[in-house]
């Protein structure tokens, strides 16, 4: 973990107002970083002492490059759209426990759901070309699925679906998933979106007796375990979400099985 000034490379929108891309260049930390682990970023604003928990959206180890995508949810993310190029942050990370990426010759599924698609990104560059990957994103309308806008989404299968119809099709990934599982045999599973559409995914994966990997997402203070406060029970007691996480087997986690 490291702590440090990251400059801004870009801030942008990302098709509307509630959805930005930022790009910043650090000097550490980026050989380390996963995909699946997240950093936390600080407000400029005194007054919000508490570092916003952001996942990883990418990391470019050729250049140096950390892509973070984010909703504006309140005033501290709001606080993110204001930074400019050529202005510093700082950030903390890599934190966290990433997804398994160590898989080859295998056939994946990763599935996202609304901003559940920001960690995967950089996943989905680490498993295709060596895996036969399929990969679903589903979110309410449209304008939740212009992050995909920002993968290269060459190489491999594409299904995309949302709620009101406007892009992709109508209706919710879980169906999808459904559909593939009939038509392939998926090795492994992995996840990251509302927490109702991971446990639906982790039912199915467990009915079919498929690994699954999901990635959750809790109120997180510290982001290195010292606070408690993002607690989650699993079958092996109570873990911290921001340590031992945020990716855990889906088998694991007990909200996923009840």
């Amino acid at each position: 973990m490291f702590l440090q000034d990251a400059v801004i490379i870009e801030n942008r929108e990302s098709g509307d107002k509630k959805y930005y891309l930022l790009r910043v260049k650090v000097e550490k930390g980026l050989q380390e970083s996963k995909p699946g682990q997240f950093f936390m970023l600080q407000c400029k604003d005194g007054s919000r002492v508490l570092r916003r928990p952001i996942s990883l959206h990418y990391a470019d180890r050729e250049s140096g490059v950390l892509e973070f995508y984010y909703e504006v949810v309140g005033k501290g993310t709001k606080e993110f759209t204001l930074l400019n190029k050529g202005e510093t942050i700082n950030v903390q990370g890599p934190l966290g426990h990433g997804f398994d990426t160590e898989v080859e010759g295998k056939n994946v599924l990763v599935i996202g759901g609304g901003m559940g698609i920001a960690p995967l990104k950089y996943l989905i560059e680490e498993l295709k070309g060596k895996n036969n990957l399929t990969f679903i994103a589903g979110g309410r309308d449209s304008g939740a699925l212009n992050i995909v806008n920002n993968i290269n989404l060459k190489g491999f299968e594409v299904l995309e679906t949302t709620d009101d119809g406007t892009r992709g099709r109508k209706g919710n990934t879980v169906e999808l998933m459904k559909e593939i599982l009939n038509e392939k045999n998926i090795d492994i599973i992995y996840t990251c979106g509302p927490h109702g559409m991971m446990k639906a995914v982790a039912k199915v994966a467990a009915a079919n007796g498929i690994r699954c990997q999901v990635s959750l997402e809790e109120r997180m203070a510290c982001g290195t375990g010292a606070c408690m406060g993002c607690s989650i029970e699993t079958i092996n007691g109570m873990r911290k979400v921001c340590k031992d996480g945020p990716v855990f087997e889906s088998l694991e986690v007990s909200s996923c099985n009840e």
